[in-house]
């Protein structure tokens, strides 16, 4: 299990001990962390999940669209070459994403494929909080909406898993959640 931080730890972090423990709470995004650690101290947990949110809030549209594509494809070709991060191993699997059956591999395939057509950024969703069935279903749903829905949509997934990840590194005990 890794180390878990309590809030008087994380806020007497430098700069790249900060970056480096925190920079994959945004997938691949190691800046969204070193913006963050300027807005320190953090008085409690939700007050640093709060500087996450905020500073992906206010992401221009284009800064947001890259944020979206640095999330791999679900149960794409980094799952299946078993390159994706440790966190998104871990949250892919929890889902069950890591464990499809051909038929659902292919239907999945062909709706990251469609819905990055039309998007030009990949499907996200938190897969901590779902199951295969329901993120096969709404990889179909969203395709239904405009691109700045789905970017919305899809910043507000990438808050969910960032929250998450922070409790994974965070000592709850001693924050108020």
């Amino acid at each position: 299990m890794a180390k878990l931080y309590y809030l008087d730890e994380v806020n007497n972090l430098g700069y790249g001990e900060f970056t480096d423990i925190f920079g994959n709470i945004v997938e691949h995004c190691p800046v969204i962390a070193a913006a963050v650690w300027s807005r320190r101290p953090f008085s409690d947990f939700r007050s640093m999940g709060k500087a996450f949110c905020d500073v992906l809030d206010d992401l221009p549209g284009c800064v947001k669209e890259g944020v979206l594509r640095c999330h791999p494809d679900l149960a794409g070709r980094l799952a299946q070459m078993d390159t994706l991060t440790s966190e998104s191993k871990n949250e892919q699997k929890t889902a069950g994403l890591l464990d499809l059956s051909v038929e659902e591999q292919l239907l999945l395939s062909k709706n990251n494929a469609s819905y990055m057509s039309k998007f030009q950024f990949p499907f996200v969703i938190c897969a901590r909080e779902n199951k295969k069935d329901t993120i096969l279903t709404n990889i179909v749903i969203r395709q239904e909406n405009c691109k700045d829905v789905e970017l919305n949509i899809g910043i507000e997934e990438v808050k969910k898993i960032a929250r998450l990840r922070l409790m994974n590194i965070i000592e709850m005990h001693q924050s108020n959640i």
